[in-house]
């Protein structure tokens, strides 16, 4: 379980910023968002919505996870020495723009507790860093490396010898993982885990999804998913198509790193047909219609079936899913059974989803807690911050956070100007 994520000096964010999965204890909704865990100190929520203004640093701290996440996955598998690493400080400030970039996480496996975090240039690793807490009250050190510096501990024995073979661009922990140390192998197993996805663009995990429809049990699911969702869609139906058609039928405004990316993994690429009931002139069934689901079916409808295959992986392997503009082209009554699902007795694994969204009809505090609901908001100076509605003191656990998040009583809302104004100031 991911317990908390930190970024510092990444893009809107000059200072560090946490999302804390940690939950209060606040008894509201107990039984249903409280995930269920052997550990004497440890209560988690699982699912977290983060809000904000356009522009308040929602997605770059999405983004940030997913750089931390790829940096650990690539780092001593795919780069060499002086490629440049996708990091990318705040740049409103003088003392920010050359320094490193700043990423932690802490989570749980079983009853062990790891703490793993880097700091980097555009250039190197500056500092690097991995703590593990298991039956202790202080957390033990397994390894720390400034620049070009190791000290491995005794109990990280498996990095040993491996220290001349890191790369000042790459990080230790990756290099241990692929010479097969075993403590290494399995933090970024769970970094691994976290899976980052975004609404905006379904092409990759849509691909995800449909894969799945192979699979008995996740296809099946699936198509009754799908079913449920009242789009009039009787079956879904994956079926092998020629790889340079594929590439062909892509977005053409898809982003050429995005685009490369799907050509290096499209061996056995796929099309989704979906079946829609036909009738006759007595409005009886007559059988059934074949639409091709890139280009036949609604924005809306594919969306809904892109995430189906993350969220129904997510939730059967008790992994975690990060998803950037979740409601984007969905209707709200689907978002919210999406979410739901987090928080009902079909989250039986303790599988944990974040994720941005603008649809304030989430915030119920029939079906939300205070420490499940996060802002991002700006400085006067330009800089994203994030912080959590059970911070904000004097808010009721059952309080009317729509009502009271409309009305700008949490912030994290845009501070907007007079648009007739300006159309009228034109026209004179």
């Amino acid at each position: 379980m991911l317990l908390q994520f930190t970024v510092g000096n990444f893009k809107s964010f000059r200072n560090k910023a946490t999302l804390n999965l940690e939950a209060t204890s606040d008894d509201w909704l107990e039984d249903d968002n409280i995930a269920r865990i052997d550990h004497p100190n440890l209560r988690m929520v699982k699912a977290a919505a983060i809000y904000g203004a356009n522009a308040g640093g929602k997605s770059n701290f999405i983004d940030a996870m997913a750089r931390f996440r790829q940096l650990v996955l690539s780092s001593s598998k795919e780069s060499q020495q002086g490629e440049i690493l996708p990091v990318v400080p705040f740049r409103l400030h003088t003392k920010t723009a050359g320094a490193p970039t700043f990423f932690e996480a802490h989570f749980l496996k079983d009853e062990t507790r790891y703490r793993y975090g880097f700091e980097a240039t555009k250039d190197r690793i500056v500092s690097e860093w991995l703590f593990r807490q298991k039956d202790s009250i202080r957390a033990t050190c397994l390894f720390t490396r400034e620049k070009n510096e190791f000290s491995v501990k005794e109990g990280f024995r498996e990095g040993r010898g491996l220290e001349q073979r890191t790369r000042s661009n790459a990080l230790f922990l990756s290099v241990v993982a692929q010479f097969n140390g075993v403590i290494a192998a399995e933090v970024v197993k769970h970094i691994e885990a976290c899976r980052v996805i975004t609404g905006l663009q379904d092409a990759g995990y849509l691909g995800f999804t449909a894969r799945l429809l192979d699979d008995k049990e996740y296809g099946d699911t699936i198509r009754r998913f799908v079913k449920n969702a009242d789009f009039g869609i009787e079956n879904v139906i994956r079926q092998d198509v020629d790889k340079e058609k594929y590439l062909a039928s892509l977005p053409k405004n898809l982003p050429p790193s995005v685009r490369d990316l799907i050509a290096q993994n499209s061996d056995g690429a796929s099309t989704i047909l979906a079946m829609h009931r036909r009738y006759n002139e007595k409005e009886k069934p007559a059988g059934l219609v074949e639409f091709d689901f890139a280009s036949e079916e609604s924005d809306g409808t594919r969306q809904f079936l892109a995430l189906a295959g993350p969220f129904l992986h997510t939730l059967r392997e008790g992994t975690v899913l990060v998803v950037d503009e979740f409601d984007s082209q969905l209707h709200p009554a689907l978002t919210r059974r999406l979410v739901g699902l987090f928080n009902t007795s079909a989250n039986r694994k303790n599988a944990q989803l974040v994720f941005v969204t603008h649809d304030q009809g989430l915030l119920n505090a029939k079906s939300i807690r205070r420490d499940q609901i996060w802002f991002a908001e700006k400085t006067p100076a330009g800089a994203s911050e994030l912080f959590r509605l059970s911070q904000i003191a004097a808010v009721r656990k059952d309080a009317n956070f729509e009502k009271e998040y409309l009305l700008g009583q949490f912030g994290a809302i845009p501070n907007l100007g007079d648009f007739e104004r300006v159309v009228l100031d034109a026209e004179k």
